[in-house]
């Protein structure tokens, strides 16, 4: 399992979501890639004012705060 957070380095909001995720990853064990948006214009263009946003590939599973509900529902569904 895979999940992309789309992040900002000076963003309050995109790391308490990083911090958030940390123990549904070690329960799940999927990876997490974390790319700020700031190092690709198309990615800034995309998300912009929504980071953080997490995404399982091409959905979005939840932006701006942890969605839990969300996420458990993602992981049972591709877990």
């Amino acid at each position: 399992m895979h999940l992309t957070l789309y992040f900002r380095e000076y963003c309050s909001l995109c790391h308490a979501m990083r911090d958030a995720l940390r123990p549904y990853q070690q329960q799940h064990g999927f990876t997490l890639e974390v790319i700020d948006v700031d190092n690709d214009p198309a990615l800034v263009e995309r998300f912009d004012e929504l980071v953080p946003v997490l995404m399982h590939g091409d959905t979005e599973i939840c932006h701006y705060h942890l969605d839990a509900a969300r996420l458990d529902a993602v992981l049972a569904e591709i877990g």
